[in-house]
């Protein structure tokens, strides 16, 4: 199935409670983020009961694994041939898995940070891309860290780039990453808000204001649109209508074409709370993986809320493309 980029005319459609999950099965509110493999499986990386949780493409669960193999879970990625790449975030490294959960090598040292915004690898790392020809490796790290870190295909480390500050090339909590057709890498530059280009060396290209960017990703099957989570505003500006909390939809060249979502955060079936990982199947479909009860039902300004249970939050999403 071949499609085209999207526009601003192109219609997409939330689809409720598309996650089936069994009994005793939970994410605890918090899936942080989701890939899609070759045969539109998807994986969900979270904080619940089952640390990798996959779906078919009907939503049924399939299967799980990683249990009790994780600190905090915080990023996956698949790559052309279906394996799996996880980032532990506190537990500060990186690991490919196949997808059956067998481990192929891990980057970093499970346990061991490297120095505070010293450059290092890793200290608590958030996201990686994988290069769609060469196989290359680009983590974003991170919470603990202002950088972003390149490898080949086997983990052989090849450069890093990025210090803390605001100025183009450099990083206020890099977050999420993605590469942009074969040349580009896009970065989550979350507390700057903005996403910034760079090509594959770490040179600086461009730079695209967008609100609180949480995630970022490109679509499939001729599709280079962008699909950008946004994060909710801080608390002093709880319930201002249009700040965040929703999927901005952009071209390959960074042009806002639509939101998807609704003004204001909350668990309908049109609403996101912090679409913190995201990924694109075969059919122009997007999954939000949602921090929801981290990022919005645990803060204290949201305690009047008529909260969910916390195996209830919903916290993964899917929207359908049903037209253009």
């Amino acid at each position: 199935m071949t499609l085209t980029p999207a526009t601003s005319k192109t219609r997409f459609e939330p689809v409720p409670y598309w996650a089936k999950l069994p009994m005793g099965v939970t994410f605890y509110g918090d899936a942080t983020s989701v890939a899609v493999d070759s045969e539109d499986h998807v994986y969900v990386f979270n904080r619940g009961t089952d640390p990798i949780a996959v779906f078919d493409p009907d939503g049924n669960f399939v299967r799980s694994m990683g249990h009790g193999e994780f600190t905090r879970p915080h990023g996956i990625e698949i790559d052309a041939e279906d394996n799996l790449y996880l980032v532990d975030d506190d537990g500060h490294y990186v690991q490919k898995r196949t997808k059956d959960g067998k481990v192929l090598f891990t980057l970093g040292t499970p346990g061991k940070p490297a120095e505070w915004q010293g450059g290092g690898m890793f200290n608590r790392p958030t996201d990686i891309a994988i290069h769609p020809d060469s196989g290359d490796l680009f983590v974003s790290d991170g919470y603990g860290n202002s950088r972003v870190h390149r490898f080949d295909k086997r983990g052989k480390h090849i450069k890093s780039w990025g210090e803390s500050g605001s100025k183009p090339g450099q990083f206020s909590l890099p977050h999420n990453i993605c590469i942009l057709g074969a040349d580009r890498v896009a970065v989550c530059d979350r507390e700057n808000f903005r996403v910034q280009i760079f090509t594959l060396d770490g040179d600086f290209v461009d730079q695209w204001h967008i609100h609180h960017p949480m995630s970022i990703t490109h679509g499939k099957n001729g599709d280079t649109s962008l699909y950008v989570g946004e994060m909710i505003p801080p608390s002093v500006q709880r319930g201002v209508r249009n700040l965040g909390a929703r999927v901005a939809v952009l071209s390959k060249d960074g042009e806002f074409l639509q939101h998807c979502g609704a003004p204001l955060p909350g668990q309908g079936p049109d609403q996101f709370t912090a679409p913190h990982g995201i990924a694109t199947d075969s059919e122009g479909s997007f999954y939000a993986a949602e921090v929801a009860w981290t990022n919005f039902y645990s803060r204290a300004d949201n305690s009047g809320l008529d909260t969910p249970p916390l195996g209830e939050v919903v916290s993964l999403r899917k929207w359908r493309r049903v037209s253009g």
